[in-house]
């Protein structure tokens, strides 16, 4: 068995590979190996995430907001309230326990406790708090509240933790939530709206987070149920026939997971909580174009056969680091970009994943850049598998 690999210093993580010499490091003309302990190939497909060890809670890193009062939006509408509630209860699975984040007035809150649902409610603004606990008094402890921001869980940067920001295994030791084999089932959904600023950086974090199975995804296959923006909707679900839209955020989250559309809904169904502590309609300041735009409720189910025995937690971030290359050149053509990205023989690898020489980056599904990648990882007959420039390490992470 192993565990995820985290906290490394960014010029270090690329290096932490199973095998043996598996990075040339490219610089100033001369190449450089970094050789690194054999591991073992065991246990990949079907691991028990485990805990590692972590600072205290004093100790831990902070990701302190720059703005105290983000605005946000909040589902205060009983109708789609109930439409989401229905979507979430319509399956019967057996997990019932449900992570709502920033809850705001408890109108979804209430649609879920309704169901049956048990529901820890992840509040960032004290305002809401007393309302939520009223909530919680005539629902046999099926309902839980703790000032946290959902989306700031497990910051990347340094410092003193402040409320609202916690560590998950923290908080996941506190409700008693225990971790679940990858292979097994979900061990809890979480259900909310994806902040208005910073999508795209809330996308990559949570992408670091599955791949790497640390944060939420150390507890297992933890399922998202997020509205989110319609263009970046669009984006985590484009492929080849969307060319206009297709990008290496695409095919990680699709690669890891099942991504489902459940409902769209006007962004103008949306309260925004404003300066003055209070819930209103958005204001005419808000741009038209976005008023116009809905909001995608999607589901991020990650995939039980996302890691192999060639794609680990442990060398994911090459992973990365080979989409984003790729796409920073897109029009190019395949065989051009594995020139540059490893001394494998690219024809040889051509052969392997059945593409012509005339195969564009763009004409790649994401399942047929995972086919590449770990064709490359088990070549045997080369020590050395990608060529790495200084350069791109900024990239990667």
């Amino acid at each position: 068995m192993w565990v995820p690999v985290a906290g490394l210093p960014p010029r270090l993580t690329l290096s932490v590979f199973s095998g043996v010499g598996r990075f040339c490091v490219l610089t100033c003309g001369a190449a450089r190996w970094r050789d690194v302990l054999a591991r073992t190939g065991r246990g990949y497909s079907d691991f028990q995430p485990q805990l590692l060890p972590s600072q205290g809670f004093g100790e831990s890193p902070s990701w302190v907001s720059k703005c105290r009062l983000e605005s946000r939006r909040y589902i205060t509408s009983p109708r789609l309230a109930e439409t989401v509630g229905q979507i979430l209860r319509e399956e019967h699975e057996a997990c019932q326990l449900f992570l709502e984040c920033n809850p705001g007035p408890g109108i979804l809150t209430q649609a879920l406790l309704e169901r049956g649902a048990r529901v820890i409610a992840l509040e960032s603004d004290r305002t809401f708090i007393p309302h939520l606990e009223s909530l919680g008094r005539n629902v046999g402890g099926k309902l839980d509240i703790v000032h946290c921001d959902f989306f700031k869980l497990d910051p990347r940067n340094y410092g003193t933790v402040k409320s609202p920001t916690v560590t998950s295994e923290l908080l996941f030791q506190n409700l008693g939530i225990e971790a679940l084999p990858w292979s097994k089932g979900i061990p809890l959904k979480v259900v909310g709206i994806f902040p208005t600023k910073n999508e795209k950086k809330t996308l990559w974090k949570l992408l670091h987070d599955v791949y790497s199975c640390t944060s939420i995804y150390r507890y297992g296959r933890v399922e998202l149920n997020l509205f989110i923006n319609e263009k970046e909707c669009q984006k985590l679900m484009a492929n080849p026939q969307n060319p206009h839209l297709y990008q290496a955020l695409s095919v990680l989250w699709q690669v890891a997971c099942e991504i489902k559309l459940l409902h769209r809904e006007p962004w103008s169904s949306f309260d925004m909580y404003t300066q003055n502590g209070q819930l209103g309609k958005p204001k005419c300041r808000e741009s038209l174009e976005q008023i116009q735009q809905n909001l995608c409720f999607i589901r991020l189910t990650p995939r039980r056969n996302l890691f192999t025995k060639n794609l680990t937690p442990v060398n994911y971030d090459v992973f990365f680091h080979m989409l984003k290359q790729c796409f920073m050149k897109r029009n190019a053509k395949l065989i051009d970009h594995l020139h540059s990205l490893s001394p494998v023989d690219a024809r040889d690898i051509l052969k392997q994943t059945r593409k012509k020489e005339k195969t564009k980056i763009t004409n790649m599904y994401p399942r047929d850049f995972k086919r590449l990648f770990e064709t490359i990882e088990c070549s045997k007959d080369y020590t050395c598998k990608w060529l790495y420039d200084d350069f791109m390490e900024d990239i990667v992470t």
